[in-house]
């Protein structure tokens, strides 16, 4: 993604289900379940680097000694500073270990993070808020154990003071601007309920079933509770993703498949994923199960942009499905080149639309191959040796035409001084494209088009080619999500910025002003649940009009190449991606009422001038 998006946070969990001595014996470490959540964070880095942020609960301690424990750190490297503060630690008391002729040192009494339930998180700040006190864990404290609740996750919830009213709690204060504060509060109250009716036997379903029913969001979350029990929890639409795996050593989950197999060099068969709507709870003495906790009476919509941007493509289903997204798109750029492909070079933008380059190609190497062999077949009694050699000879030209100089840095803080050195960050290849030659670029997605007009278009026009194809692996984005991606002004996105131009050309205010007093009667009414009238915007021009108007708005001026877009179409999306129908981003079809609510009111602050997110 050549614009400049937050990413989703990233969570980790591990419960051990044996004693430290059992890792110290098998693994020569009994620092293993920590070092092994190391991992788990540094594998899913893409998924967080404001902040991160450790949690670890020791069972059975003495009375009195603090049993649950918690480090953030915000900022960059936040992952390895966590850890180098922990190392000092583990260093000392594996030095004690090997003195004591492998006598094993009691590590609850020596090491502050020695614990039997560990929980990580890595943070991308999509509201903003990049101070520590707003990295998780979260965590709330009594005087009595089972009283005590730690909390992570990946998520929005898009009705936070609807839950801080049931809560009684004031909306003042730093919980309060936070979705962990509002989740952690209404699981704290029902956690309260739940142990006030049966003191002695925590019903963690019924728990998570009555505050998971008051959420409006996507989410994945981790809690920790002091008596000794922990879950993961889903959204009963499935929106964030997790996967999980289990043997009797330990119990382990995360936002990402491919970083448990990594980290615990686990086969792809043994890691599942917890279905929507399902928790995976683990008891105080190490069993475990994976339970209903919503009821099925939902649409699934597992996120499509997780598939296309968020989550790293080693995962083989992600793989297979960023390649298809290419494939997809084969038809359309044939079209716009007039199926010219001995005058074209193909390369791609970011390393996350590589997979979809490699689709891409792979499609047009087999259009190639049809249509060499159709004209050697029709052809072959007036053929030569060397025509042969000459068809078999065409290839599909690929070269990699921009490369960023990751040594520069941006330090000019003014737009102009900064967009000027942001155009030498990258470096192109020279004297790979032909006055001649269009150039093909894919990229995974354009949202803001920002960086495209601004740097990425103007430094490929250096390369002279006669045109420049922008392909986008992913459909035109028209609206802002509220479930964990920091997409969330409605005026950022060039497809509605395209809508708006379209609009002003064709005089159509009154219509425009039409949508905008329906919302305004929507907000009064409190119907903004309802309907997401800016659907209504997108209806008046075809895809193919408001792509025309995005390319004719990319490109800068003073270039000398021609510019097109081409997008993938929702169709080809759902095609590649057929179990992750999640597509609100570009259909406007939410799967909460409060998505709805989410899209209106961003329509009514662009409108009214307001500089607000939409939630």
């Amino acid at each position: 993604m050549s614009d400049n998006l937050k990413h989703e946070c990233g969570l980790a969990y591990i419960r051990l289900r044996k004693p430290f001595s059992f890792y110290q014996e098998k693994y020569g470490d009994a620092f293993y379940g920590l070092k092994k959540l190391y991992l788990l964070m540094e594998k899913q880095r893409n998924r967080g680097q404001d902040g991160a942020g450790l949690g670890v609960l020791k069972l059975d301690v003495p009375r009195g000694d603090k049993f649950l424990r918690r480090i953030r750190v915000s900022g960059g490297n936040a992952v390895n500073k966590i850890f180098k503060r922990i190392e000092k630690d583990t260093l000392r008391i594996e030095l004690e270990n090997k003195q004591s002729i492998g006598k094993l040192t009691n590590l609850k009494e020596c090491s502050d993070f020695a614990g039997e339930v560990l929980m990580g998180h890595l943070r991308y700040a999509t509201q903003g808020l990049n101070n520590i006190e707003f990295c998780h864990p979260f965590v709330i404290t009594n005087h009595n154990p089972s009283r005590n609740l730690a909390m992570a996750g990946n998520f929005n919830l898009i009705n936070t003071d609807e839950l801080f009213q049931f809560l009684g709690l004031s909306t003042n204060g730093v919980l309060s601007q936070s979705d962990l504060g509002a989740m952690i509060e209404t699981f704290y109250h029902f956690l309260d309920q739940e142990l006030t009716k049966n003191p002695n036997q925590l019903d963690v379903n019924s728990m998570l079933k009555q505050a998971s029913d008051l959420f409006d969001g996507g989410y994945v979350c981790c809690g920790i509770i002091g008596n000794g029990d922990s879950f993961v929890l889903r959204d009963k639409y499935g929106i964030r993703p997790a996967f999980f795996m289990t043997n009797d050593e330990f119990v382990v989950a995360a936002s990402e498949r491919p970083a448990i197999m990594t980290s615990f060099n686990a086969p792809l068969e043994e890691i599942r994923e917890i279905p929507a709507g399902h928790a995976l709870i683990v008891k105080k003495n190490g069993d475990f199960s994976v339970e209903k906790i919503n009821e099925d009476d939902v649409t699934q919509s597992p996120c499509s942009f997780e598939r296309i941007y968020f989550s790293r493509g080693n995962d083989k289903d992600i793989y297979e499905e960023r390649i298809n997204l290419g494939k997809n798109l084969v038809q359309k750029v044939l079209l716009s080149l007039n199926n010219d492909l001995d005058n074209v070079v193909f390369s791609f933008i970011p390393n996350t639309a590589e997979l979809a380059f490699y689709g891409m190609i792979q499609g047009l190497e087999r259009k190639l191959n049809d249509e060499t062999t159709d004209y050697i077949l029709r052809n072959k009694p007036d053929l030569s040796f060397d025509d042969v050699e000459l068809l078999l000879n065409r290839k599909i030209r690929i070269e990699k035409v921009i490369q960023k100089d990751v040594k520069m840095r941006t330090f000019i803080t003014n737009d102009n001084g900064r967009n000027e050195l942001v155009n030498h960050v990258y470096d192109v290849t020279y004297d790979v494209v032909r006055p001649t030659d269009t150039l093909v670029v894919i990229d995974d997605s354009i949202v803001r088009g920002t960086t495209l007009k601004q740097s990425i278009i103007r430094i490929l026009d250096r390369l002279n080619p006669k045109k420049i194809i922008i392909v986008s692996s992913a459909p035109q984005i028209r609206y802002p999500d509220c479930y964990g991606i920091d997409m969330s002004k409605l005026g950022d996105f060039i497809a509605f910025q395209s809508v708006i131009e379209l609009i002003n050309e064709y005089n159509m205010t009154d219509e425009f002003s039409e949508i905008y007093q329906l919302c305004k009667t929507a907000e009064k009414e409190n119907r903004l649940k309802e309907e997401n009238y800016v659907k209504r915007i997108y209806d008046f021009f075809s895809e193919e009009e408001i792509t025309k108007k995005i390319s004719q708005m990319l490109r800068p001026e003073g270039i000398q190449a021609e510019v097109e877009v081409i997008y993938q179409t929702v169709s080809g999306l759902h095609k590649a991606c057929s179990m992750h129908k999640g597509d609100w981003y570009f259909t406007g079809n939410y799967p909460t009422p409060g998505g709805n609510r989410v899209s209106n009111r961003a329509f009514l602050n662009f409108i009214e001038k307001k500089n607000l997110r939409g939630y």
